[in-house]
C-alpha cells in the first residue's frame, strides 16, 4: 500500500544531506546521499553538573545500504571518521524510509 510519506527520505537527503563517503566492513566504499549532523546534547557528568556533549549521527535511507552492519564507516566532509554504533529505524511508516545511526569517532 502506498503511504503518503512515500519520497520523503530522499527529499529530505537531497534538500538537507550530501554524498557521504560510506565504506561497509565488507566491500567497497561508495558515496551515498544522506544526513550527517554532529547535535549537541545536555548530559551530566559524575558529579552532577551539566555538560554539553556532540553526538553525531548518520541518516540514510535503508534501501541505499541493505548491507548497514555495526561497524561500518563513514568520512563526512568534517575530515574525521566514524564508526556505526547503533542502528534505529526513524519511525517511517515509508517504504523509502530512513534508519538513524549513531556513531562514535574513530579519527580525527
Amino acid at each position: 500500500m502506498t503511504s503518503v510519506f512515500d519520497g520523503l527520505a530522499g527529499v529530505t537527503a537531497s534538500v538537507l544531506g550530501a554524498p557521504v563517503p560510506y565504506l561497509p566492513k565488507g566491500g567497497p566504499s561508495r558515496d551515498v546521499q544522506s544526513v550527517f549532523r554532529e547535535t549537541p546534547i545536555e548530559a551530566t557528568d559524575q558529579d552532577g553538573h551539566p555538560v554539553l556533549i556532540v553526538a553525531p549521527t548518520w541518516r540514510v535511507r535503508r534501501n541505499l545500504v541493505p548491507e548497514l552492519a555495526r561497524g561500518d564507516k563513514i568520512s563526512p566532509a568534517n575530515g574525521k571518521a566514524y564508526a556505526v554504533k547503533n542502528i534505529w529505524p526513524s519511525g517511517s511508516p515509508a517504504a523509502d524510509a530512513a534508519v538513524i545511526c549513531e556513531l562514535e569517532l574513530v579519527t580525527a
